[in-house]
């Protein structure tokens, strides 16, 4: 005799939320750093003196979409 065997009832992946949440909150700071020297980062609201950061930086603003002269 053969017998229907039924199918395994897969188990929802858990994700643990205070794991993520640091890393989460870790890469979206280095996002709006990254956002401010790329779009930011020159004249009056430049953190640095001189303008390496700026042409560092130039042909990204470019890509996204910023003005910058």
């Amino acid at each position: 005799m053969t017998q229907a065997i039924a199918p395994a009832i897969p188990t929802p992946i858990q994700i643990p939320i205070r794991e993520i949440l640091p890393w989460a909150v870790f890469i979206g700071l280095l996002a709006l750093i990254a956002l401010y020297f790329v779009g930011a980062e020159q004249g009056a609201t430049a953190v640095f003196a001189n303008n390496y950061i700026h042409e560092f930086v130039h042909d990204g603003r470019h890509l996204l979409a910023f003005p910058c002269h």
